[in-house]
């Protein structure tokens, strides 16, 4: 008879106790209840006409502000462009089905880490594309405007930046939402350090991974597949690069926008800077965060957000391209 080594074996156990934990805390957030209600406000004021114009501020008091005058909004329902893209919006979201289903298991998991938040209403808006607010959370609403989301090659964003353009498309919707709830989740910085700020975007996507593990996961860090292969490929030269030019602890506020802010590509002023994702600081910020977690499994996610980011990075024993 065949014997294993022991190591082997070893590692089985761990492999076996790993998939047990999952499915339990699958199991855990399935079980989660939530109770979400969607408006389509959207195809709701497309269909109004003046005549309706009073129960619809009645039904949402919070999208009618009081310094605009009735006839603004009679104005809106009338005006070709408002019509256009209500038109637009319900030929990419017919239904509004998929999201629903997607936007409620979202929920689930969120509530699993954090049970204090409160589950909003979701209202879905048509309006003139203002992709700076995609996604508005209130204390009682999560507005998501669906014309932010029609499709990259949609004429609605000619004269946008392209690199912008690429992110308004539906397969972003839930990463906007998860990113929305990270940002009010961790909101603060220890460190003005570049790592710091690598570290602070790591622990944010690392908790849209948590939120979204049934999504693939180049939207977790808004990229598509292929940059996100291209990150993974390259990782350990940009880690070297970092390093040897000294970058990690400079407060050089240069950096964000070379590496971490929204950019058309991560600039190392090298001749294959236009072949590279944007962002890149933020995903080596990830996967620092990923290998501390890896290396401290008792670490829960709220001790983590505690973890000032340095003190973070020495425990994470953090290897580029692992």
């Amino acid at each position: 008879m065949r014997k294993f080594p022991a190591n082997y074996l070893s590692l089985l156990l761990i492999l076996f106790l790993f998939s047990c934990e999952e499915d339990r805390v699958k199991n855990e957030i399935e079980a989660v209840e939530v109770d979400i209600e969607f408006k389509r406000f959207d195809r709701i004021f497309a269909e109004a006409e003046a005549r309706d114009l009073p129960k619809l501020k009645d039904d949402f008091p919070y999208l009618f502000p009081m310094q605009y005058a009735d006839s603004i909004w009679i104005q809106k329902m009338e005006d070709t462009l408002q019509i256009e893209i209500q038109n637009e919006v319900v030929k990419v979201f017919p239904d509004f089905e998929k999201q629903q289903a997607d936007i409620e298991l979202f929920y689930k998991h969120l509530k699993y880490y954090f049970p204090k938040f409160k589950v909003p209403t979701v209202v879905t808006l048509a309006e003139q594309v203002d992709y700076k607010n995609k996604v508005i959370l209130t204390d009682e609403y999560l507005l998501i405007s669906l014309d932010n989301y029609l499709g990259k090659e949609h004429r609605f964003y000619e004269g946008i930046y392209t690199y912008v353009a690429e992110l308004q498309d539906k397969d972003y919707l839930l990463a906007d939402i998860a990113e929305t709830y990270a940002r009010e989740i961790y909101y603060k910085k220890h460190s003005r350090s570049y790592l710091a700020s690598m570290i602070y975007y790591g622990k944010m996507r690392y908790l849209m991974q948590r939120f979204l593990p049934f999504q693939d996961a180049h939207l977790h860090l808004h990229y598509a597949a292929e940059e996100l292969q291209w990150a993974k490929s390259n990782e350990v030269q940009i880690w070297e690069y970092f390093v040897e030019n000294d970058l990690l602890y400079s407060s050089e506020q240069k950096l964000n926008d070379r590496f971490i802010n929204l950019a058309p590509y991560s600039k190392f002023y090298l001749q294959f800077d236009t072949e590279s994702p944007p962002r890149l600081g933020q995903y080596i910020g990830l996967r620092i965060v990923q290998d501390f977690m890896e290396n401290n499994p008792n670490i829960s996610i709220k001790e983590l957000l505690k973890l000032e980011e340095e003190n973070l990075f020495k425990q994470s024993a953090y290897k580029p391209g692992k």
